[in-house]
Parts: structure tokens; C-alpha cells; sequence
């Protein structure tokens, strides 16, 4: 297990604020996913449905893509606790990532997806890991 000093993880914290802040909106801790993917097609198919593919959510193909690219988002980029949206043809949610943590070499992050579907809120919860080419993978 690695050790990461107290002086270290201030660094990476303010790093991490100053690269979100640059995505964040007017509404200050939520950032929209917007309705063209700009994640590339091989980091989502990495995520291998993401949580959203195991809650039971009946989604379209594009509003599974638009879930599936905020869990990347959220993953990638999120400071810990920040809602990355997202909003579909007949869905919406939103995906938060705690802070980054290792596991022997990788990052890892924990995240919890609500998908909001024919009136009904749905929660799942899971990690993931990043690789070394920057795709995630989850770990259940």
C-alpha cells in the first residue's frame, strides 16, 4: 500500500481544483454532460456498462450513452462530491465520485449513479480503477 504525505495530497487537492473549476458552471459544483459525446467511444466501452448497466434502468441507447459518459466524466476528472448531470430523451441522473484513492499502482475512485426513469429514482453504487492507456474498469 502506498503512502501519500499530507503535503502531497494538498497539492494534488488544489491541482484537482483548479482543472475542475475550468469545467464548472454557473450553478458551482454540478457540470452538465452535454448531448454530444465528446468521451471517446473506447474509454466508455472500457467502463463496461458502467453501474448504470447493473441498476435494471430501461434507457434508450443515447441516454445510456449520456449516463455512461457522465460515470466517465465523474470518474476522469470530478472533484470529490461534485454531481456531474446528465439529461436524456426520457431519463436524467447525475454521478458523484469520492476522492481518488490507490490500490497498489492504479487510482481508484468510489461513485454512486442516480438514474431518474419513468418517475422512479434509481441508486447503485460501485468503484473503478484507472489503467495505465486512461480507461477505467469497475471493480464489480
Amino acid at each position: 500500500m502506498s503512502f501519500v504525505s499530507p503535503r502531497n495530497t494538498v497539492s494534488l487537492l488544489i491541482a484537482a481544483s483548479l482543472l475542475v473549476a475550468c469545467n464548472t458552471t454557473s450553478a458551482g459544483s454540478r457540470v452538465p454532460v452535454s448531448s454530444r459525446s465528446s468521451a471517446s467511444t473506447d474509454y466508455i466501452t472500457a467502463l463496461q456498462g458502467g453501474i448504470v448497466g447493473r441498476m435494471g434502468a430501461e434507457l434508450s441507447n443515447s441516454d445510456r450513452s449520456r449516463a455512461l459518459e457522465a460515470e466517465y466524466r465523474a470518474l476522469e476528472g470530478a472533484a470529490g462530491g461534485q454531481a456531474i448531470d446528465w439529461k436524456g430523451g426520457d431519463a436524467s441522473g447525475e454521478v458523484i465520485a469520492n476522492a481518488p484513492f490507490q490500490v497498489g499502482t492504479q487510482n481508484c475512485r468510489q461513485y454512486r449513479h442516480t438514474v431518474t426513469a419513468k418517475g422512479k429514482d434509481l441508486v447503485a453504487k460501485g468503484a473503478a480503477c484507472r489503467n495505465s492507456d486512461g480507461t477505467w474498469t469497475p471493480l464489480t
